[in-house]
């Protein structure tokens, strides 16, 4: 009784925690370049009684063992760096990437995070910056008098000025690849640091080193399905209750054997 109130409790905060997750996915659905987060699970530990093939008498053997599991526990959660949908956008520094790869930002600081969330502006200085005011890594500056931007699907970035028949090329966007995208680390505001599980990035332009093409006047919105998260978010709620019972039922059974006279 007093194992099934700890593995029931385990249980509870494992479903807990998927909860926190499919929240944290649906208040997300809108956000540019947001990729949904799954929760992973395991057993924590079995207590093997008795292993299959244990000898039962002289002459014979279990054909099956006795092991009871001690709850679960969670593993980790995996972000899923599948594409998102696309929408179609009048800001022509709205930026989306069709396939692998994440826009390099300076920060303040001077060090480089990795983002997929395309809406981009220009700062005082013509620069290409993020919502935050971060530039591009490769630091893209527009001309002052720019009349318009044409943003290339390998990331030639031109910009039509007054008086000039050809535009103005003002500089080149590079992406960045992973081997292991899913081993970079969230650090909020649609941003990702690398680390060594995701592995060094690999620099190049839209469409090399095998990352996607950037396309203009669009935005890649979050992968988060909602109708999946609706359907998770009941399923956890259910697994949170089951548990909630289990602990309620070992709870009367200690009661009634404390009461035994």
């Amino acid at each position: 009784m007093m194992r099934a109130l700890s593995t029931a409790a385990s249980g509870m905060d494992a479903q807990q925690t998927r909860l926190d997750v499919t929240a944290n996915n649906i208040a997300n659905v809108s956000t540019p370049g947001f990729k949904r987060v799954r929760a992973e699970f395991a057993e924590i530990l079995v207590d093997v009684e008795r292993t299959p093939g244990a000898a039962t008498s002289a002459n014979t053997t279990s054909p099956v063992g006795i092991e009871v599991g001690m709850g679960a526990r969670t593993m980790g959660t995996s972000r899923l760096h599948s594409q998102g949908d696309m929408q179609q956008s009048e800001n022509p520094l709205d930026l989306a990437i069709e396939g692998p790869g994440f826009f390099p930002i300076r920060t303040a600081s001077g060090e480089i995070n990795y983002t997929r969330d395309g809406t981009f502006k220009t700062d005082a200085e013509g620069r290409i910056v993020t919502s935050r005011g971060e530039p591009l890594a490769t630091d893209i500056t527009l001309p002052e008098d720019t009349l318009e931007i044409n943003i290339s699907a390998d990331g030639i970035v031109t910009a039509r000025v007054p008086g000039e028949v050809v535009p103005v090329e003002a500089g080149r966007i590079e992406l960045a690849s992973f081997a292991n995208p899913a081993g970079l680390v969230a650090l909020g505001g649609n941003m990702y640091r690398e680390t060594t599980a995701s592995g060094q990035p690999v620099l190049g332009a839209p469409g090399e080193n095998g990352t996607g093409g950037v396309t203009q006047h669009m935005l890649e919105i979050s992968n988060v399905k909602i109708i999946e998260e609706m359907v998770d978010l009941i399923a956890g709620q259910r697994a949170y209750e089951v548990n909630a019972r289990v602990i309620k039922a070992a709870d009367e059974m200690l009661q009634q054997a404390v009461n035994v006279r």
